[in-house]
């Protein structure tokens, strides 16, 4: 696929994982057996969730986000959602907690942040969670990579990917990790995501997934398997890539990060909805760099509460 198909300005489709984030901002290094001081919060989070937010953000009209929680925070999940414009389409696990992530983010380390994870009942998703209906009316489907970590999920990537292909849906992925990236392996995780039209890596994910140190060679590399190539690169802007050459370079905006949780999420979201309104890649990346700046520039990974808005009905 090469963009073309699906339903012309149609709706965005994000499968991915939602979760609690809890984000505790300090300064310095933690200090080993004993406290550091910290300010805490409790925020909703997943970057499949945190794509589908940034893009109904940034202006596409209809976003559906397919996810899987736990009973424990399924409904605090689907209002947050529906705050900013997305139609929360959750799957309710009683088996399983909601996922969760604990984000330490160093503000004396320009914001970097350390994630420990805990999927909980995000990686739980499977087919039998999906309907081909769901793409209805949908302009392209995008996977979170945290999916193809975990058999039920990787499962569900397929059966999408090929529901997809049937109907000429384009499909975009974020690889989403480069630590889960190195346990699973480069070759098979490109094996996985064959059919992919988008690949949205980060510097450190694409390098990983070529091996090459240099992350435009890296973009070129991959562009010769996937038709489109956008590789993230923080402060760095971003890199364009199609048949095997980088094709465009995007400056940063500059920015004063307070936490670089959900930068990678908040260009996606605001990348894919730039496509769906006919945007060229280079234009749609500039877009994803401004939303990355904004991102930067708070606490947790979706946009603000007061521009947010209620979801399209249906």
């Amino acid at each position: 696929m090469t963009g073309t198909g699906g339903t012309p300005g149609g709706a965005l489709l994000v499968v991915g994982d939602v979760v609690t984030d809890v984000v505790a901002r300090h300064r310095g290094p933690l200090a080993p057996g004993t406290d550091t001081a910290a300010s805490v919060r409790r925020l909703p989070g997943g970057a499949g969730a945190n794509v589908a937010c940034w893009a109904a953000h940034t202006g596409c009209g209809d976003v559906r986000l397919l996810g899987r929680v736990g009973t424990d925070a399924s409904a605090w999940h689907a209002r947050e959602l529906a705050a900013c414009g997305v139609r929360p389409l959750l799957v309710v696990d009683a088996a399983a907690p909601t996922g969760t992530v604990i984000c330490l983010v160093d503000t004396a380390d320009a914001a970097e942040r350390t994630f420990l994870t805990d999927s909980g009942a995000s990686l739980r998703i499977g087919p039998d969670d999906w309907s081909d209906t769901l793409l209805d009316g949908v302009g392209r489907l995008h996977l979170s990579g945290y999916l193809v970590f975990s058999e039920p999920s990787r499962a569900l990537v397929s059966v999408a990917l090929s529901a997809a292909r049937a109907r000429g849906v384009p499909v975009s992925l974020d690889p989403a990790s480069a630590g889960f990236l190195t346990a699973l392996g480069v070759d098979r995780f490109l094996g996985l995501v064959e059919g992919v039209d988008v690949l949205l890596p980060s510097r450190d994910e694409a390098c990983l997934l070529t091996g090459l140190p240099d992350p435009a060679d890296a973009a070129a590399k991959l562009s010769r398997h996937v038709p489109l190539v956008i590789v993230k690169q923080g402060a760095e802007g971003a890199l364009v890539a199609r048949s095997g050459a980088v094709s465009a370079r995007v400056a940063a905006v500059p920015a004063s990060p307070r936490d670089s949780t959900g930068a990678g999420d908040a260009f996606t979201g605001a990348f894919l909805a730039a496509l769906l309104t006919g945007a060229e890649a280079r234009d749609a990346a500039a877009a994803g760099c401004r939303a990355g700046a904004r991102a930067v520039e708070r606490v947790g990974g979706r946009p603000p509460r007061a521009a947010c808005r209620r979801p399209a009905d249906g």
